[in-house]
């Protein structure tokens, strides 16, 4: 990050935004990739690397509040990114059964009667006795899934169920949902 700091004033907002994604959101994901969004003081920690980021591509000043340049940005929070690998990894699942290794850690919900919201696929969450528990893949991937509206969880392809959960996840940063 220091080094694209450096360079900035060299780059066009446009390739310095692609040099900070390929770059440095890589490798938030891959650090992300092992938290839940209740594990908050690394969360924290990831957001401000990925808020300076924000503030490098843009030339912003350092006081200056990063929400406004991650939606400029079209950046999700990273609270919001790692749940949407996730949905996006359980969409996969379900739609694939691919990767093998994970599609036994989620089993669909199973309900008794008939309810409106039978038609929309829903998984089981495991109980959970600990906070450390709660991360892992087999919890965490159904209560993302389960939150999510049934309009997203029923799209027909990748690209659209894709393009629907990051439209919902920026409008729940936007408005707070």
């Amino acid at each position: 990050m220091h080094k694209l700091r450096h360079i900035r004033h060299l780059l066009s907002t446009e390739l310095a935004s692609t040099l900070a994604r390929s770059l440095i959101l890589t490798r938030l994901d891959y650090c992300n990739s092992v938290l839940h969004s209740s594990h908050s003081s690394s969360i924290q920690t990831l957001q401000r690397v990925h808020n300076f980021a924000a503030r490098i591509v843009l030339q912003a000043p350092r006081q200056c509040h990063a929400n406004p340049l991650l939606r400029q940005l079209h950046w999700l929070p990273v609270r919001h990114r790692i749940k949407y690998k996730l949905a996006v990894m359980t969409y996969k699942i379900h739609s694939t059964g691919l990767p093998a290794y994970l599609s036994h850690h989620i089993n669909p919900g199973e309900t008794t009667r008939t309810l409106r919201s039978s038609d929309t696929l829903l998984f089981t969450v495991p109980f959970i006795r600990t906070e450390f528990t709660k991360r892992a893949f087999r919890c965490a991937a159904p209560s993302v899934w389960n939150s999510l509206p049934s309009f997203i969880i029923n799209s027909g392809s990748l690209t659209t169920f894709k393009s629907q959960l990051t439209t919902y996840l920026i409008f729940s940063v936007i408005f707070r949902l």
